[in-house]
């Protein structure tokens, strides 16, 4: 390696402790589009990662040919075990929390916050993540002992965390607004307009909603389903929900906004 390289390696080894992994291209190119801080990015190619660049992103080639550092793809393999097929990583700093959460709690607000109620699945996790980045929601929060930072998470979202406000917290923590919580045994959403400033909360995979989310609930809602099917995935029950949000507000409202 050169000196260049080489000192990008020891940044790496530097800041990978305190830093979000941003496993792949499109992780790395999210990111960017969406203002994160991003101190060192590796490739084991800088060419082929400058070309995904041209031909899907060409907004921030420019940033990235003055950021990528080229290193053997067997050191790439040291430093992250699952290397992304397009081999490129990235770390970035971790958004504040005290903005993330002010961001949330703030009223009024243009569009929902999701709520996770002690989500487990790392990858459904980070789908709902990049489901509320496309939505356009204010922010997705989720309770219980799961970290919504955890590299398989980020990994699920596409990067897509530096989109919206993303953070773990107690339910007595909650943001402010109208609860409608996703229950089986609520009222058919389809007859539910959800507004901008309501809190929009998903059970987790097995358990469903707790009891303490459940007794915050202002409204439970369930979403349309075949009898005998027992659930849907929950990013599946999250973009359903958004969908619904998106289509019963303001014409050419939130889904209908320009990509940043």
């Amino acid at each position: 390696m050169s000196r260049a390289d080489s000192a990008g390696v020891d940044e790496w080894r530097a800041r990978a402790e305190s830093s979000v992994l941003l496993d792949g291209f499109h992780a790395l190119k999210h990111a960017l589009r969406f203002g994160a801080r991003v101190p060192v990015a590796l490739a084991a190619s800088r060419a082929a990662a400058l070309g995904l660049a041209e031909e899907l992103a060409p907004d921030v080639r420019d940033a990235l040919d003055g950021l990528l550092v080229e290193v053997p793809e067997e050191t790439l393999r040291a430093l992250v075990p699952r290397l992304h097929p397009t081999g490129v990583a990235a770390l970035a700093v971790r958004p504040d929390r005290a903005a993330n959460l002010a961001a949330v709690a703030h009223l009024p607000r243009a569009a929902p916050v999701v709520v996770l109620d002690n989500p487990r699945n790392l990858g459904n996790a980070g789908a709902v993540i990049r489901l509320a980045a496309g939505f356009g929601a204010t922010g997705v929060v989720m309770t219980g002992s799961l970290d919504p930072w955890h590299p398989t998470v980020v990994r699920g979202g596409a990067g897509l965390h530096f989109a919206t406000a993303v953070e773990r917290l107690a339910v007595e923590e909650l943001p402010p607004g109208p609860l409608y919580a996703l229950d089986p045994e609520g009222e058919d959403i389809r007859g539910t307009a959800l507004p901008d400033d309501a809190l929009l909360a998903f059970g987790s995979e097995r358990s469903g909603l707790s009891p303490e989310l459940r007794a915050r609930a202002d409204h439970l809602v369930s979403l349309p389903m075949r009898a005998q099917v027992s659930s849907y995935n929950l990013a599946t029950s999250v973009g359903m929900t958004l969908f619904h949000w998106s289509t019963c507000g303001t014409p050419g409202g939130p889904a209908g906004r320009p990509a940043a």
